[in-house]
């Protein structure tokens, strides 16, 4: 195809990319298999986009959404609340980390990253510190495509043709040990050194100016990079040290896929906000879940101030009931427990390949 071509083109059948074969057309899905128009059935072995963690067809979340469909099809969360949007915030928080309290519902993980800044920003202004507004993320780092999450992205190819992006963000290093520098002796010695870099770019940037720390549990751009435990707990005491927000963006990781409802909980992360979406649907319907401490909801309270920021499908009330039963299958089927029963054998697994040449790490 032309590199010329308009993207869009690439998406048709009239398209350069698609005059010698056929673009190929998913069908159905049952379980955890997609089946195409000719048959073939394949393995989704991403759950989709990381989000179809209970699997596909399942009729429960089919029958949730028809029944509120037919009571209460659509009302949007401006001055007014309904049942499923209480009752999911409720079952949510029961699921959280120590100390998340609040949920600001989103349509999808871009929605809350772009949330959790413009949250950052407010709350500072309104509590005495306006020139704290920049953001620290690291390098490789995916945390969506509008132009606020876009900045905080760390990848270069993503950004370059829609510069110049929302200004005040800034990269530090990522956990890939597999290619860090060889004096490190392990991976907590480089962890701490990536940590320690973070509070490297607030004193360079200025204490007074750094509003967020953006940080994925697991990397998933760039190669799905884990982190020692050590780096988490040193991040957290430069967050506190500096008055830094600490933004876990468990877009991916949320809901089950390290073993624990969130992987904030499995790493101690403590974070200050959760970014949370894909999988609490199990992809049925769009929606997404910003956690909050309370302290971000005190300068709300009196009535006085308002968050001027929302989006028209956020907490849909089918969206809502279609998650409410998908935790009621979590919990029936102990879809986490389930995780961690077979993570272990199947990295055990993975780790047959390394007699291969091609093969130079396996992360988990």
């Amino acid at each position: 195809s032309s590199a010329k071509a308009p993207l869009w083109m690439h998406f048709t059948r009239h398209s350069p990319f698609f005059n010698d074969k056929d673009v190929n057309i998913i069908e159905r899905a049952e379980g955890h298999h997609l089946i195409d128009t000719k048959g073939r059935k394949v393995i989704d072995g991403l759950s989709g986009l990381f989000a179809v963690n209970a699997g596909h067809g399942r009729i429960e979340l089919a029958e949730a959404a028809a029944k509120q469909t037919m009571e209460l099809d659509f009302m949007p969360l401006w001055n007014f609340a309904h049942p499923r949007a209480i009752e999911l915030a409720e079952r949510l928080l029961s699921y959280a980390p120590k100390d998340l309290n609040r949920i600001f519902f989103t349509t999808g993980g871009g929605e809350a990253v772009e949330s959790a800044w413009k949250i950052a920003k407010q709350y500072f202004k309104l509590t005495g510190k306006p020139t704290k507004t920049k953001v620290i993320s690291r390098m490789t780092a995916y945390h969506g495509t509008s132009h606020g999450a876009l900045s905080i992205t760390g990848i270069a190819a993503m950004k370059q043709m829609f510069e110049p992006l929302v200004p005040s963000t800034f990269r530090v290093p990522n956990t890939n040990f597999y290619r860090a520098d060889p004096r490190f002796k392990n991976e907590e010695e480089f962890g701490l050194w990536a940590a320690d870099r973070i509070e490297e770019a607030i004193l360079f940037e200025g204490p007074d100016t750094v509003a967020a720390f953006y940080v994925e549990p697991i990397q998933n751009s760039g190669g799905c990079f884990t982190a020692h435990p050590s780096y988490f707990r040193r991040v957290r005491e430069i967050c506190n040290k500096y008055d830094v927000i600490l933004v876990a963006d468990e877009t991916i990781t949320g809901f089950g896929r390290s073993g624990h409802m969130f992987a904030s909980e499995r790493y101690d992360i403590q974070p200050d906000m959760m970014i949370t979406a894909k999988a609490i649907t199990n992809a049925s319907a769009p929606l997404g879940a910003l956690f909050l401490k309370e302290k971000f909801f005190e300068p709300y309270k009196s009535g006085t101030v308002t968050f001027p920021h929302g989006y028209t499908f956020a907490a849909h009330p089918v969206a809502c009931a279609v998650a409410l039963a998908n935790f009621d299958i979590y919990d029936r089927e102990k879809i986490v427990e389930n995780v961690n029963k077979n993570s272990p054998i199947f990295r055990k697994t993975l780790e047959k390949l390394h007699d291969l040449p091609i093969v130079g790490d396996v992360r988990g």
